[in-house]
């Protein structure tokens, strides 16, 4: 197998990690929510319902800005149904996913979630633009943020939550390109109440930021059409366009899905290029960043199996949907999705794996018994962790192979991030399945002597899973012989693996 080759210096740099790009998601789907984080009478439930086992393992996730309710759910969400006593809240048809929505857990709770997950933990609040409008984004908004005073404001008050949200990030909508959203929109309509919306946003609070919905996948008919229609209307408006992408090892061709990071990072610079080309033709000195506010493995095909299988009359309540059981070799790919962010730190700004518990989430529960550590909560947690800093401009010399999806791949996804202390992280994905990736990197100009740590997360086993049953079966390991000497590392790279390894 031939090396991996690759250079490290601090005047070639990226850009600064901003921590949102360690996001997450909760929406009011399957399990997410009840059972997952919030379960009363749970043996480790608080006064207010939620998990504490829960909670510490997203603590320990590393999870910063959670976007919540949705997702397909808010398009249908009335806000209104969330607040207020829980035993007065009403009963809905949740139509994105066929299921009855009790709101026993709302705004307030979500709320109380993120200030018992630490103050890294921001509010990214999504408001409903496909069956609702301006006016409710606005009463929300007021109820939410406005100290105390009027109406909406001191109904929270009355409410039991006197300091208000302080919610800052706003998602304007979710996937409006998509046919299956609740009230889809064309681009112009869309682009047009989003910048009404946003317009109106910014008379209370100036000081928001404003996500406008991207296209739901690079895929969509209407890709790059849509984002520059509507930036168009809503440039000087917003903050962000979103991107949503998810991947899965389509007709069981591996070797594609190892390199989704392909298709991601296209996916990137292409958002790129279409909202720099339309801020050109407006002649605007601002730049828009991208929240990639979904993201993920997810086994989309099983899941639109089951959604045939709906029986019309009947409206389940957090019924078990999309729990998927992640593999070493999903952990891999996720492992190098979190590489190609990292690669564009300096555009997207915001992040957020989708979801946090039990729905394609990193983080498992069982009603009324444990949760534990799927595969995919190892690379998460790591480069959360260690991902912090700036990131180095990595381009790799390395031995390649052949996809059916993407042509010639890379075996080696490479990025590496500079702590403001001087150490250095890098992260490594090797995606042969069969052969150790031999890895030599030139270091320029970094103060660092000595390997810290070098960690993976391989398995002689593949299809290697954490369960209830078995919740320890996958856990990073410790790799010796990596060593750091005279300006180079070197280190050997198990097959199909995702590593860490930390310099000082």
């Amino acid at each position: 197998m031939h090396t991996a080759r690759f250079t490290l210096d601090p005047a070639f740099t990226v850009g600064e990690v901003n921590p949102r790009l360690f996001g997450s998601f909760v929406e009011h789907l399957g399990r997410c929510v009840y059972t997952g984080i919030f379960e009363p009478g749970h043996p480790t439930a608080d006064d207010k319902g939620l998990r504490q086992d829960v909670l510490d393992l997203v603590r320990e996730l590393g999870v910063t800005a959670v976007r919540y309710p949705g997702g397909n759910f808010v398009s249908g969400y009335k806000w209104e149904d969330s607040v207020g006593p829980s035993e007065d809240r009403p009963r809905r048809l949740d139509l994105a996913w066929h299921s009855t929505e009790s709101n026993r857990f709302g705004l307030s709770e979500y709320i109380d979630f993120l200030r018992k997950i630490g103050p890294q933990a921001e509010p990214m609040m999504a408001v409903n633009l496909g069956t609702r409008g301006v006016a409710e984004a606005l009463e929300l908004q007021e109820y939410a943020n406005h100290p105390e005073g009027t109406a909406l404001s001191d109904l929270r008050v009355a409410h039991g939550d006197k300091d208000p949200f302080g919610i800052r990030l706003w998602c304007l909508g979710n996937e409006m390109d998509g046919p299956w959203q609740t009230g889809h929109k064309t681009a112009e309509e869309y682009g047009r109440v989003a910048a009404e919306t946003a317009r109106a946003m910014r008379q209370i609070d100036p000081r928001v930021e404003l996500v406008a919905c991207g296209s739901s996948s690079q895929s969509m008919p209407t890709f790059a059409e849509w984002e520059a229609t509507v930036l168009k209307e809503t440039y000087d408006l917003v903050d962000h366009i979103s991107l949503h992408a998810y991947y899965w090892p389509e007709n069981g061709d591996i070797d594609s899905f190892l390199a989704s990071a392909v298709d991601m990072e296209s996916f990137i610079d292409n958002v790129v290029a279409t909202a720099d080309h339309v801020g050109a033709r407006l002649k605007s000195k601002k730049r828009i960043n991208l929240s990639f506010d979904e993201w993920n493995v997810w086994y989309l095909p099983e899941w639109e199996a089951h959604a045939k299988t709906f029986e019309q009359h009947d409206w389940p309540e957090a019924p078990r949907l999309l729990e998927d059981n992640y593999s070493v070799t999903d952990a891999v790919v996720f492992g190098s999705l979190l590489i190609a962010l990292l690669r564009h730190a300096d555009r997207v700004t915001v992040a957020c794996l989708a979801q946090l518990v039990n729905v394609i989430a990193p983080i498992m529960t069982e009603p009324g018994g444990p949760a534990w550590r799927q595969t995919t909560f190892f690379p998460f947690a790591q480069a959360a962790a260690h991902g912090r800093g700036r990131v180095l401009d990595v381009r790799v010399d390395s031995p390649t192979y052949e996809t059916k999806k993407y042509g010639e791949a890379d075996l080696l996804h490479a990025t590496a991030v500079r702590a403001d202390d001087g150490s250095v992280t890098v992260f490594a994905v090797n995606r042969s399945r069969t052969e150790a990736l031999p890895l030599d990197v030139t270091l320029n100009g970094l103060d660092v002597t000595r390997v810290v740590e070098h960690s993976a997360l391989a398995d002689a086993d593949p299809d290697a899973r954490n369960t209830l049953d078995d919740p320890e079966r996958v856990a990073p390991h410790r790799v010796e012989g990596t060593a750091l000497k005279d300006g180079r590392l070197t280190a050997v790279l198990e097959p199909l693996s995702w590593n860490v390894i930390r310099l000082g």
